[in-house]
């Protein structure tokens, strides 16, 4: 039931100035669930491929894969792949300690699975990102 504060016209970004939906709208929580998926799917295979499945090994293939492509293509395989890129807030480009600490505080998991009203994980409202459509 909508109160006053949280009226039914609100949605994910819009406080932050984003469109309700279409390019540049916040990235829903389905999408990045299957994006998710997608990228330690990727890790595990070339785990298994090349370090018989090691989880330390996975780690780091995953945390590697995460900034690389955060520095050159702003977002993930998953999210290329539906879609979606990590843009900040105020605009501009990404930086080059942004994809480095994103993908810290998504690897100790935590701050990922919290988030906010505008369904930014905490490690991206901690370094002044989003996750949008593209």
């Amino acid at each position: 039931m909508p109160t006053a504060s949280t009226p039914t016209t609100d949605w994910p970004g819009k406080r932050l100035g984003l469109p309700q939906s279409g390019p540049r709208s916040v990235a829903r929580l389905g999408r990045r669930i299957v994006a998710l998926l997608i990228d330690w799917g990727t890790a595990i295979l070339v785990s298994v491929a090349f370090f018989s499945y090691d989880p330390w090994a996975t780690l780091t293939i995953f945390a590697v894969a995460q900034i690389v492509f955060l520095l050159t293509v702003n977002g993930s395989i998953g999210h290329l792949l539906l879609g979606m890129r990590v843009v900040p807030i105020a605009g501009g480009y990404l930086g080059l300690w942004r994809p480095f600490a994103r993908t810290a505080l998504l690897c100790i998991l935590v701050p990922a699975v919290i988030w906010d009203r505008d369904q930014r994980g905490m490690h991206d409202r901690l370094i002044g990102t989003v996750l949008v459509r593209r």
